[in-house]
């Protein structure tokens, strides 16, 4: 099972009452579908353990669950603070057009005449667009070391190629 093959989507807080129940901090777009996953992956004390989510409900603002298996507080502690991963091929299949962030990682950018800006490495959420971060080339004719390329459908990106690891984006190099 390769790192690429799991894809963490949340964290398990502090436990919750005395019958093992722990917190639960999604990263999913809508926060309840972290339960439709199943089974999780957890890594704890360097081993990988698949965790079953037997219930779950909200709580205040927030989510907690009971995991198969443990029944009292102390067992749960254990949990606290590790991530939540699941296996990349549980997640739900996409259109043609649309993409999961973690596909866009590693990915070339180059604009539209061709020109070669570098790879990206990671994508922010400013809220009103998301901004892809591209690692320059190490002889950019720009001198530049990084780019942050607002990720604007058609403005922006022009068109991005999986098969061939590619973003083509309208963007001044020199910017």
């Amino acid at each position: 099972m390769s790192t690429q093959d799991r894809i963490v989507v949340g964290k398990l807080g502090a436990t919750y009452g005395i019958k093992g129940w722990l917190k639960v901090f999604s990263y999913t777009e809508d926060a309840e579908s972290i339960f439709s996953f199943q089974p999780w992956l957890v890594k704890v004390k360097g081993e990988w353990k698949e965790l079953h989510v037997e219930s779950w409900k909200r709580h205040g603002q927030g989510l907690v669950a009971k995991i198969e298996g443990l029944n009292v507080r102390e067992d749960a502690q254990m949990f606290t603070n590790a991530e939540v991963s699941v296996m990349a091929d549980q997640l739900p299949t996409l259109s043609e057009d649309e993409f999961y962030w973690r596909e866009l990682f590693g990915m070339t950018v180059v604009t539209t005449e061709g020109y070669d800006l570098g790879k990206v490495t990671d994508i922010l959420e400013t809220g009103s667009n998301d901004v892809l971060v591209v690692k320059a080339n190490l002889k950019d004719a720009f001198g530049q070391k990084e780019r942050l390329i607002p990720f604007l459908d058609e403005q922006v990106i022009k068109s991005i190629d999986r098969t061939a690891q590619r973003i083509e984006v309208d963007w001044d190099p020199g910017f």
